[in-house]
């Protein structure tokens, strides 16, 4: 396909270009997979690695990128981390999200494109490759998982609520505020899961298998795509002021509306008992 100047790309064309970028990722992914044990890993920082199937698939999204969206930015973690998300078109990528569990065997990892236009989400794809699921969603298009609308859960009841949740591995002081959160939604709650991948975690609440999600520390590339997800599957994402999410770095807040709710003013409750603010 032609590359598409930005000031012609329709909300439909983004969307088709994060999908084909992410089927193109995944492919490497997926192509990996009986290679894993003989991969070398690299270490970016405590607990953080990276392989060489990370860098190749962001190799082949930013061929995609730059064959059909020419002038676009390009802002993620293996990419351009440092590129400034709101001006024109800026696609954000994250080429594997779920390393450490990719390279365990462990099946919860994904690729996550999104696409923003002068700072707005417009379009966005999450595929989980160990489970061929496809989530897509379009700026007042709705939100899809394999080509079938998908909506967050009607539970509003917490004590038979399912939230997900990421550990502050990266950022181990913020360790016990983050435990004295867990232990009032874990009391609240029917259960907390932590799976390993934030796009897919954000995707899981859009199809209604979450009731909610929180995290302390997300970057622009894990949440992007998943923010818009939720959105279009009627929640909400706010950070832990209760403000609307924004793309850049910090806590995210996610869930149906009720729930949001509940879960927003849970972590609230154990960051006062303790005189903490994030």
């Amino acid at each position: 396909m032609q590359a598409i100047q930005p000031a012609e790309s329709s909300d439909d064309d983004l969307l088709d270009i994060s999908l084909e970028a992410a089927r193109r990722g995944a492919d490497v992914v997926r192509d990996a997979t009986a290679q894993r044990d003989k991969l070398v890993w690299e270490t970016k920082g405590r607990s953080d690695f990276v392989s060489e199937v990370d860098k190749a698939s962001e190799r082949e999204i930013d061929a995609v990128i730059k064959r059909r969206l020419p002038d676009a930015i390009v802002l993620g973690e293996e990419l351009s981390p440092t590129a400034i998300a709101g001006k024109g078109i800026v696609v954000i990528a994250d080429p594997l999200d779920g390393t450490t569990n990719f390279l365990h065997g462990y099946p919860e990892y994904s690729v996550s494109i999104a696409i923003a236009r002068n700072g707005i989400l417009c379009a966005g794809a999450v595929l989980n490759v160990a489970r061929d699921e496809e989530f897509t969603a379009r700026k007042d298009g709705g939100a899809f998982m394999n080509g079938r609308r998908i909506r967050v859960s009607n539970l509003r009841e917490p004590g038979r609520a399912l939230i997900g949740t990421g550990f502050p591995f990266k950022n181990l002081e913020k360790l016990p505020n983050y435990l004295d959160q867990f232990s009032l939604v874990m009391r609240g709650s029917a259960g907390v899961r932590r799976a390993g991948s934030a796009a897919l975690d954000l995707s899981n609440v859009a199809c209604g298998r979450f009731d909610a999600f929180w995290e302390l520390v997300l970057a622009p590339w894990d949440v992007a795509a998943g923010i818009l997800m939720v959105r279009e599957a009627g929640g909400i994402v706010t950070d832990l002021d209760g403000s609307q999410a924004q793309l850049n770095a910090g806590s995210f807040v996610a869930g149906n509306p009720p729930m949001h709710t509940w879960l927003l003013q849970t972590i609230r409750r154990a960051n006062m008992s303790k005189g903490k603010t994030e």
